[in-house]
């Protein structure tokens, strides 16, 4: 008898944790309709007649009390929307318009609180803005403060009845071509870290970027990642010298391809070109392994590259070498260096006559090397530019980030 007692116990238990486990299931199941989700980047799918909304799949809570989206294409009409919501929220509705929900909405800068009319909030936005939504955690008893951001900088705040239910992350689009990047892990931190984010903020350090967001030493692709033109470069602000003649960054997110390189070009290297691709330039990809100088066609050169890894580019430079550029490599204009268009051709094609105006790519030979995990993986003799070799990062799946240490020997 103790024995069929005990046989009928394990059963009723089984039962109980495969109930369980279904209802976690459906509780923890992300809701779209009418849109597309491909790694963190949320589509639009319907005809623009119809509102297309995302709901994740876990609240805002204390432990994740924000997150970010970024916007890839904006669109016909750019009527994208970021909020919180109900779990069970109606998939046809914007963010915003419903009870209990509230959302910013990017056309119209406005925001929606539980109705179709929205309060002017803030400014609209466009390509490359970066939309943020979090819960304070020092809300007031019976009440929630939801905030707003944009490009890091907050909006404002709006106060809610504290519901029973949590509030879920939710995206709307209404308009074809609508695109953005997700970021539910995303951080933000309040104005008492103020004084620690300056401390920690790179963005100086770079002179050039294109789909790239900087947050931090943090570089991520913000780009579409469809084609070989959609490349994102992220490019120093100072090329390497004779003191900081090093620098490495760590594959913090592979994203869908790996398609990371990293490298050196000169400073009107073209941003829709991978480092490495065009004259000018040298870069080892993290993808193949390949070493490219400039060209598309790479060589043999180190092992592949995964999440985890780091790499390192550097120049051994000689003894009596002196880059005779002055201070103004560190205040130089992008959009000076892109009108010679016979600079811009000759790093394209590659064949027109080097006495050309334009930066001298046949400079004195210096020899660059690659790391991979704190060893040599080689090196290559190169000619170094008038203006000297800058840190160049390349990106061009979604999802890849990497981590940057543009002076990693300064102790």
């Amino acid at each position: 008898m103790d024995d069929i007692n005990l046989h009928y116990r394990i059963l009723n238990w089984r039962r109980r944790i495969r109930e369980i486990r279904e209802v976690r299931a459906v509780r923890y199941r992300e809701r779209l309709k009418r849109m597309l989700r491909d790694g963190d980047v949320l589509r639009y799918q319907g005809n623009s007649d119809e509102v297309g909304c995302f709901v994740a799949a876990r609240p805002l809570s204390r432990r994740n009390p924000y997150y970010e989206v970024t916007i890839i294409d904006t669109g016909v009409r750019g009527m994208i929307a970021v909020g919180l919501v109900p779990q069970s929220y109606k998939l046809d509705h914007q963010p915003g318009w419903l009870p209990e929900s509230v959302a910013f909405h990017a056309d119209d800068g406005k925001l929606y609180n539980g109705n179709t009319v929205g309060q002017q909030f803030g400014s609209k936005c466009c390509r490359g803005d970066r939309i943020g939504c979090g819960i304070s955690p020092e809300s007031d008893d019976g009440q929630l403060t939801v905030f707003f951001t944009k490009n890091g900088k907050e909006m404002g705040s709006v106060k809610l009845p504290a519901a029973p239910d949590a509030l879920y992350p939710a995206v709307g689009m209404h308009s074809l071509g609508e695109e953005v990047l997700l970021d539910l892990n995303a951080e933000w931190r309040t104005e008492e870290d103020d004084g620690q984010m300056i401390v920690d903020s790179h963005e100086e350090d770079w002179g050039r970027l294109y789909d790239v967001r900087v947050t931090g030493m943090l570089l991520e692709y913000v780009g579409k990642g469809k084609s070989i033109v959609d490349v994102g470069l992220a490019q120093a602000r100072r090329p390497l010298n004779t003191r900081f003649h090093y620098y490495e960054l760590e594959i913090t997110d592979a994203g869908e391809k790996c398609y990371i390189a990293l490298g050196l070009a000169c400073r009107s290297y073209p941003k829709n070109r991978h480092p490495g691709w065009s004259r000018g330039s040298i870069a080892y990809h993290a993808d193949d392994g390949k070493l490219f100088h400039g060209s598309g066609v790479g060589d043999p050169f180190g092992p592949r590259c995964f999440e985890g890894d780091i790499m390192g580019c550097g120049i051994l430079f000689p003894l009596d070498y002196s880059l005779d550029c002055g201070d103004d490599a560190d205040d130089w204009d992008v959009e000076v260096f892109q009108k010679p268009s016979e600079v811009q051709n000759d790093l394209y094609a590659g064949k027109e006559d080097d006495e050309q105006e334009g930066e001298d790519m046949e400079g004195r030979k210096v020899m660059v090397f690659f790391t991979r995990n704190g060893k040599v993986v080689g090196r290559r003799e190169v000619a170094l530019p008038a203006g000297g070799l800058y840190p160049t990062i390349g990106m061009m799946s979604s999802g890849e980030k990497v981590r940057v240490d543009l002076q990693p020997l300064s102790g």
